[in-house]
């Protein structure tokens, strides 16, 4: 199965909504839009230049199956953002399509934003995304209960840039080097 990540349009933000009404997926991923409508406001503005949020949509061979992205980009210190991603087509689920995604997203946004901590929340029921995250070397921090459902947060770090967020060395530390 070939997976690619591709730009959101209002067109795709319409059809996820109404693909995630579905009670199965309602139970396993928490919506903050109410209305299509509001839904495609907050698509808007994650176009604008100080939007802390950005997505992208998933394709498994050809076809529009979910979406993924991005929120709270460098709003707190740690995480650097945190992660939400969804395959609505069902007869994906269990193949691979959610952590290919995943694992192509976490190097983009790596490299777009510079994020080198990503965090994540599931329910605990939800183990197939538990194993998403895992599988991308996301690390359970804790496990609590709100509202009387059990959750977890998982964190990402991506250790190919142990220097710092930018990926750029201190001076600091090239002079600490050139003095060794």
């Amino acid at each position: 199965m070939k997976i690619e990540l591709k730009e959101r349009g209002e067109e795709h933000v319409r059809i996820y909504f109404e693909k995630t009404r579905d009670a199965q997926i309602r139970q396993m991923l928490p919506q903050k839009s109410q209305t299509a409508e509001e839904a495609v406001e907050d698509y808007r503005k994650s176009l604008k230049p100080e939007a802390s949020s950005y997505g992208r949509t998933i394709y498994a061979d050809g076809r529009y199956v979910g979406d993924i992205w991005c929120y709270g980009i460098h709003e707190e210190k740690e995480p650097d953002a945190m992660i939400s991603y969804c395959i609505f087509e069902k007869a994906l689920w269990g193949r691979g399509a959610a952590t290919e995604a995943l694992r192509m997203f976490l190097e983009l946004i790596a490299e777009k934003f510079r994020v080198r901590t990503v965090g994540g929340f599931t329910f605990a029921e939800n183990q197939a995304s538990i194993r998403v995250m895992e599988k991308n070397g996301f690390r359970r921090k804790e496990c609590f209960v709100e509202n009387g459902i059990e959750s977890c947060y998982l964190q990402w770090e991506d250790n190919r840039c142990p220097a710092g967020k930018s990926g750029v060395q201190s001076e600091e530390a090239d002079f600490e080097r050139e003095q060794i």
